[in-house]
């Protein structure tokens, strides 16, 4: 627990666009209740999913999904860690092979250089997860030391497993990784 006049850890929450991304709030409920900050960033596609409005008077921030300018400030603190949740097929395979062509994938190709706690929470169908480059992806970010989440894949074409997927899991990975605040 923070005391008074030490700020809190900060917490981004990289969301990617799929059907329980709406449910983010309950990320941001569950980290708040553990004395975290949040600030949300989202892919491009995953912005359509949320209701900006809500998470900003969640946060108390703007969510960011584009680059900003030079010069321009920045609407987030550093993170001290990032959950990824949901995350796509597409973000995690791009991710592990170090492609940075979206704000999201650049925080998350920078997180490992800086050392920075980053847990993911896979969210994807059975079919696109028996593609091979899924399991070296996840390999591959195992070895940089990133904390993979339990879920299991949905059937195609159901966009289910809501009720299977656990917001608070990423917290639960990233918690034992952080390094106490003076």
């Amino acid at each position: 627990m923070s005391e008074p006049n030490t700020p809190k850890p900060f917490l981004y929450v990289v969301v990617c666009a799929c059907g329980i991304a709406g449910d983010v709030g309950k990320l941001i409920t569950a980290a708040q209740e553990r004395h975290w900050d949040v600030g949300i960033v989202a892919t491009a596609q995953g912005l359509g999913f949320l209701d900006a409005e809500a998470i900003q008077a969640q946060t108390g921030y703007p969510i960011r999904s584009a680059w900003r300018t030079p010069g321009e400030a920045r609407p987030l603190p550093p993170a001290d860690a990032i959950a990824v949740a949901p995350a796509t097929f597409n973000t995690i395979n791009k991710w592990a092979a170090g492609i940075s062509d979206t704000l999201a994938l650049g925080i998350l190709c920078e997180a490992y250089g800086m050392n920075i706690p980053t847990a993911v929470l896979p969210y994807l169908n059975s079919a696109q997860a028996a593609h091979p480059a899924y399991h070296r992806s996840l390999n591959h970010l195992r070895e940089m030391g990133v904390l993979i989440g339990s879920y299991e894949p949905h059937r195609p074409k159901t966009g289910g497993g809501a009720d299977r997927f656990h917001w608070h899991e990423a917290l639960d990975l990233l918690d034992p990784h952080l390094a106490p605040r003076p």
